[in-house]
This record gives C-alpha cells, sequence and structure tokens, in this order.
C-alpha cells in the first residue's frame, strides 16, 4: 500500500498564516460588543441602526459563502484568499474612520463580503495541504478551535483597545494581518482550482443572496415593531426566491448546493442543530456584555475579562462529549446539550437589575456548556457522514449555518429585547421629562443612560433606574424565548438524528478528498 505524504513544516506554517483570517473573521462577529457605549455616544444611531451595525455582517458573510466556495474552485482558493485580504483590509479601514451609521453600516457588509471571501478558502486549502488523514483531522480540529475563539477572544481584545484608544481601533488592528497574509501566502500557500468545477453560475449567487436578505430584513421588523405587511411580503418574497433558488439547484449538472447531500438525515438535520445553537450562543452574548458594561458599571476591558470566564468554565466539556459518543447516541447526547442550555436560560430570568454578575456569569456558564456539547458532535456528525467528494461542500453549509445562526440570533433576541425595552420605558420615565429626551432614551439603553446623566439628582436616578429595569425586562424575556427554544431543539433532534451514525471509512488517505473534486452529473436520484 502506497504510503500518504505528511506535511512538513512549509506546510505547517503555511497553515499557521491560513488561521490569521479565520481568526479576524471570527472576531469580527464579536468584536464591536463592548464598543457600543462608544459608538452610540459619536454617530448617536437609532435602534435599528445599531442592530443592523451588529447584523449585516453576519448577513452577507452567510449570504456569500457557498457563493464564494462555489468560486474559489473555478479562480484559484489562493486568488481568492488574496483578493478577500485586499477587500478585508480596505473595509476595516473604511468601518475605522466611519463617521455616521449609514457608513458604518455599509462598511461592515463589505467586511462580510471579504470575510465570505477568506472562511471556505482556509478550510478546503488545508484540505489540499494535510494528506495524512491525521494531520488532517489535527488540522481542522485547530481551524475549528480558531474560528470559536476568535468569536471569544473578540470582546477582550476590544476591551483592551478601548481602554487606550478610539472605538474604530477595533477595525484597524484587521491590517497588519491582512498585510502579513498577502506577504506569505504566495510563498506557503499552494494554489487549486477544481478544472472540472463547470461554469459558475451567477444567477444562483444572486437567488440566494436575494432569498436570505429579504427573509432577515422582515423577521427583525416582525419583533421589533410586531405584524406588519410590509415585513411580511419581504419574507414571503424571499421564501418565493429561496424555491427559485432550489429549483434551479436542482436542474443544473454542477450545483451549488447539492440537495441530495442535504437530504440525509446526519446532514441536513445536524446542519440546522448547528444553526438553532449559534442562534442562541451569539444572540444572547450582546444582552451579557451589555448588562456586564452599562448596568453593572464595569470598564470595557473587565467586563470582557469577565465575559471570559464562561468559556474558561466549559473548556473541558467537548472532549468530554466525543468520548461518550463513542458509547451513547449522539442524538441523545446533543438533545441533553440543548437541555443543559435551556436550564442556563432558565438562570438568566432571574438576573435582577441592581447587580445579578454571579447569576448572569453561572446561567451564562450553564448555557454554553450545554451548547460547546452541540456544536462539537454536529461538526463530526456533518463530516463523517458526508461523502469524501462532497466534505467541502459539507464543510461550507456548516460554515453557513453558523453565520446565518449567529446573525439570526442577535436580529431576533436583539429585536425582542428592543422591543421590551422601549414598551416598559416609557411607563417608568418621569412625566415632565421633554420630549427629545424621551425619544433619546427610548432608542437604546446607552442612550438612556446618557439621558440620565444630563439630568440633575432625583431625574437622574429615576430615568437611570427605568431604563435599567426597562433593558434587564428585554434580557429576561430574550433568555425565556432562547430557553423555550433549546427545549424545543432538544426534541427535534432526538426525533430526527435519533439512530444516525458515523460511518467508519476505509479510503484512509482519503484521495477523494485531496484529488481535485469533480462535480457529479444531476443523477436521476439527485433529481427526485
Amino acid at each position: 500500500m502506497t504510503s500518504t505524504p505528511r506535511a512538513g513544516r512549509r506546510e505547517w506554517i503555511g497553515f499557521s498564516v491560513l488561521m490569521l483570517p479565520l481568526l479576524l473573521v471570527s472576531m469580527d462577529v464579536s468584536v464591536l460588543y463592548f464598543a457600543v457605549p462608544f459608538i452610540s455616544a459619536e454617530l448617536s444611531p437609532t435602534s435599528t441602526q445599531q442592530l443592523w451595525i451588529f447584523d449585516i455582517y453576519g448577513f452577507v458573510l452567510a449570504g456569500l459563502l457557498i457563493t464564494m466556495g462555489a468560486l474559489g474552485d473555478r479562480i484559484g482558493r489562493r486568488r481568492l484568499l488574496l483578493c478577500g485580504a485586499v477587500a478585508f483590509g480596505a473595509a476595516s479601514a473604511l468601518a475605522a474612520y466611519a463617521d455616521s451609521p449609514g457608513t458604518l453600516i455599509a462598511a461592515r457588509a463589505l467586511l462580510g463580503v471579504g470575510g465570505a471571501t477568506l472562511m471556505p478558502s482556509t478550510l478546503a486549502l488545508i484540505r489540499n495541504m494535510f494528506h495524512d488523514e491525521k494531520q488532517r483531522g489535527t488540522a481542522i480540529a485547530i481551524w475549528t478551535a480558531a474560528l470559536t475563539s476568535g468569536i471569544a477572544i473578540g470582546p477582550v481584545l476590544s476591551g483592551i483597545l478601548l481602554e487606550h484608544f478610539w472605538w474604530g481601533s477595533i477595525f484597524l488592528i484587521n491590517l497588519p494581518a491582512m498585510a502579513l497574509l498577502l506577504l506569505l501566502a504566495p510563498a506557503l500557500v499552494p494554489e487549486f482550482r477544481n478544472p472540472h468545477a463547470g461554469r459558475f453560475d451567477v444567477l444562483s449567487s444572486v437567488l440566494s443572496l436575494a432569498a436570505l436578505l429579504p427573509v432577515i430584513y422582515g423577521v427583525k421588523e416582525l419583533a421589533r415593531a410586531g405584524w406588519g405587511t410590509g415585513p411580511a411580503l419581504a419574507i414571503a418574497a424571499g421564501l418565493l426566491v429561496a424555491l427559485l433558488f432550489v429549483h434551479r439547484q436542482r436542474r443544473l449538472a454542477y450545483p451549488m448546493v447539492d440537495l441530495a447531500l442535504l437530504r440525509r438525515r446526519a446532514v441536513g438535520g445536524a446542519i440546522g442543530v448547528n444553526l438553532v445553537a449559534m442562534f442562541a450562543m451569539v444572540g444572547f452574548a450582546i444582552f451579557t456584555t451589555q448588562h456586564l458594561q452599562s448596568v453593572l458599571g464595569l470598564s470595557p476591558l473587565r467586563a470582557a475579562l469577565w465575559s471570559l470566564l464562561p468559556s474558561v468554565a466549559v473548556g473541558g466539556i467537548a472532549p468530554v462529549a466525543a468520548a461518550l459518543a463513542r458509547r451513547i447516541d449522539r442524538a441523545w447526547l446533543i438533545g441533553a446539550g440543548f437541555v443543559i442550555a435551556a436550564g442556563g436560560f432558565v438562570v438568566l430570568t432571574r438576573v435582577p437589575a441592581d447587580d445579578g454578575l454571579l447569576t448572569l456569569l453561572l446561567g451564562a456558564s450553564i448555557y454554553a456548556a450545554g451548547l460547546v456539547v452541540v456544536m462539537s458532535l454536529v461538526t463530526e456528525l456533518v463530516l463523517g457522514a458526508a461523502p469524501p467528494e462532497r466534505a467541502g461542500m459539507a464543510s461550507a453549509l456548516t460554515e453557513s449555518s453558523s453565520e446565518l445562526g449567529g446573525a439570526l440570533g442577535m436580529a431576533v433576541l436583539g429585536s425582542v429585547g428592543s422591543a421590551v425595552y422601549r414598551r416598559e420605558l416609557v411607563d417608568g420615565l418621569p412625566d415632565a421629562l421633554p420630549a427629545d429626551a424621551v425619544t433619546s432614551a427610548r432608542e437604546t439603553l446607552a442612550g438612556g443612560l446618557v439621558v440620565a446623566e444630563g439630568l440633575p439628582g432625583q431625574a437622574a436616578a429615576a430615568v437611570r433606574d427605568a431604563a435599567v429595569g426597562a433593558f434587564t425586562d428585554g434580557l429576561h424575556l430574550a433568555a425565556a424565548s432562547a430557553g423555550a427554544l433549546m427545549l424545543l431543539a432538544a426534541a427535534l433532534t432526538v426525533l430526527t438524528l435519533r439512530g444516525v451514525t458515523v460511518p467508519v471509512r476505509q479510503d484512509a488517505t482519503g484521495p477523494a478528498q485531496d484529488a481535485d473534486p469533480v462535480p457529479v452529473e444531476a443523477a436521476p436520484a439527485a433529481r427526485r
């Protein structure tokens, strides 16, 4: 049997270079958490604009991941990576010096475009650099750790920068890393393109994005303002475009999404589970950080360090879950993870408005532990169940579900919290408060605290208490909503994934994963 070539020092150095863009792309999901008060003070965004500043990055990133993965197969994955580095660096500079909410939203959207070119290229190139199965497994494990670590490190790094510099500095840290990538990648990272990938289908790319954005907009507006014809029509239009996208994929010889792969329970079901887990994990993090910083009055750095505690507390959960999966059906373990997460959200419904640091951290640690179990088992399930020649597509779909889930979580749970905040705040404000002050206070918690600072004595205390109380009520409802979703997800996971196993493959060298993957012609089985 021919021995499989093992990666040497050059490949591992190239691999470390690929971790730079991955870490920064994942960090940009959470790097804004502690910059909210600073951005609110300087740019004065409305509550809707503030949500878009957070959300648009993840939405665009999720919407373009599959498109950029397909484009990389055709023009070369290293070339796409380098193009993404230029775009990501330029958008970072634009975001750092944004002088209005609209400019910052546009810059965050461009960051999403750049990020979408970087993420699928990193994982695809890793598969071509590591031919030995054990080495490739180690590299993918490190890749996964870097992706999740970036989300946790983002708030800490932003906290350190905000202690010493202005809020735009959290974006400028991207520039040296992108410059290093442009210098080192051509020498250390091999080029790869699929000569049999077929023609790039521009219409499929447009349809995928046109299906996503109207649905997200409609969900945000319904959560923010209640039932309305406009948001309902937007959701309906997005779903209609999604049907057109699916119809086109069924007819194409070289589809962007292999529908036959998604019909497998282990792949389609696990990707849906991953989306729900990221919905809760990322969507609730903004409440935790705002409570630490705005309610408890901690500095950005102290708040960021406290926010790391739940991640540290659950650091050993993933290996334990992997060991248990050898003896227990993964569906039951994933369901148990969701139930544990629901328990954490129940604890968070008891966070008081006046302090609550220990309650907040305990609840966050419990739900993080449960969701780490879910996400660690889901990734293994998807990659193990997908055929070797479809592993790259399965990875892109998993990444897309993670980004989309996180973005939807921030949109939906953030909108729920904002709606409760605006409704509850009005009842607690002093009657003599000027109309413009009421308008400013109702926009965001940061706005309410700014209004309180400009008032004398008892009026200031009344406005601050009303703002903090309204925010805490919103946190409670968001936690209750997330907890209910976790219980529903637990039940659906057991029903959907029970009995699904990861097959043991005989092709230890995994040639199909490392050779040029040739898209399968649309066979009759795939068309049914």
